[in-house]
């Protein structure tokens, strides 16, 4: 059966109080003073409790806060920027230098050719309106050859 439909009715104790007892404090010996030298903290150390206890445990240094490093007076983005762009004004200049060689350069080559051209073409044309008889060559005199009936007469 269920215990709830228990036709008996539950039978009743006694109720016992329980009161604490105060545990005696324990026997308490003072500890003996160390000397210790100033700036320097013991490994363990010993504090007696205003009720008279002795603690003992190890000394714990101070927790100390990172130090905060300084900021710089420029943000590394602006620096970042700024670099950036001195280096793109270096690549521009470049470029436009290089340009500027490669165009004085074809202009070069270009007067180079005009001048071979007005050299060469210069030396042919003495070459073929130059005088038709020289000086110093030899002297060849074209006489009226007669052909008569086949055969030459000069």
């Amino acid at each position: 059966m269920h215990p709830n439909h228990n036709p008996q009715r539950p039978v009743q104790r006694a109720v016992e109080v329980h009161l604490p007892s105060p545990i005696p404090p324990p026997v308490v010996h003072t500890a003996p003073v160390v000397p210790v030298q100033p700036g320097t903290v013991p490994a363990v150390a010993s504090i007696v409790l205003p009720d008279g206890q002795v603690v003992t445990g190890y000394a714990i240094d101070p927790a100390r806060p990172d130090p905060v490093a300084a900021k710089p007076a420029v943000s590394r983005a602006a620096v970042n920027v700024a670099l950036g762009g001195v280096g793109f004004l270096a690549v521009c200049g470049g470029l436009l230098l290089l340009t500027s060689f490669i165009a004085a350069l074809t202009a070069f080559i270009g007067q180079l050719i005009v001048l071979a051209a007005v050299v060469f073409g210069g030396w042919i044309a003495v070459q073929v309106l130059g005088t038709s008889g020289s000086k110093d060559g030899t002297t060849v005199n074209i006489r009226r050859a007669v052909f008569k009936r086949n055969q030459f007469h000069g």
